[in-house]
């Protein structure tokens, strides 16, 4: 029978770019122990990447050479498995709306479970707990533009909204109708009007 971390690089072999490999999963082909230490030793080789502490994925040989799985499937895979809502930062959330052509200098996500660090190869990416209005609307342009807004603070937002509105579609504006109960006064105000230009 094949040693079992050669088993666990097959299994891993099997599973699509970026999706975590748990030692609870992997319970069927050896105690728990005998698991976490055959995960440890691919780790250290170099045959599985360690993201944080109990999840690992799989690198990604290209002709190129070895690479780590793309950020973003990265943190939608663990967003399944954590049952975490897992959002871009409002400063990525602003630069992909156009009020700014700064690019983040660190990889920051919000997230509704609890503040973590990622690794993939060199990168870090930092999951940040967020308050639930940050997170509204996940994967939509209305869920950036709230996040884009809190970045750019009190101060900046009046600036912004027509640059928002111009990227808004009339399901958007649904939801940021849906969100406002739930948003800063601050923020609130700025969503209201908005909305009301649609």
């Amino acid at each position: 029978m094949p040693s079992l971390p050669r088993r666990i690089r097959e299994h891993a072999a099997a599973l699509p770019e970026g999706a975590p490999i748990c030692p609870h999963a992997l319970l069927h082909m050896g105690n728990r122990a005998a698991v976490d230490q055959a995960l440890s030793r691919l780790a250290r080789r170099g045959q599985l990447l360690r993201v944080c502490r109990g999840v690992y994925v799989r690198p990604i040989e290209t002709r190129f050479g070895v690479r780590a799985p793309t950020v973003g499937t990265v943190i939608s895979t663990l967003g399944a498995l954590w049952g975490e809502t897992i959002v871009p930062c409002g400063g990525a959330a602003a630069n992909v709306l156009g009020l700014t052509t700064q690019v983040p200098v660190r990889l920051v996500y919000l997230t509704s479970g609890p503040s973590r660090t990622l690794r993939l190869l060199a990168l870090t990416v930092r999951l940040r707990h967020a308050p639930r209005w940050q997170l509204v609307a996940p994967g939509q342009t209305s869920g950036l533009a709230v996040r884009a807004l809190a970045w750019l603070g009190p101060q900046e937002v009046e600036d912004s909204l027509d640059t928002i509105a111009r990227r808004l579609s009339p399901t958007d504006l649904a939801e940021l109708s849906a969100a406002r109960a739930i948003l800063p006064a601050w923020i609130a105000g700025p969503v209201s009007a908005l909305v009301a230009r649609g």
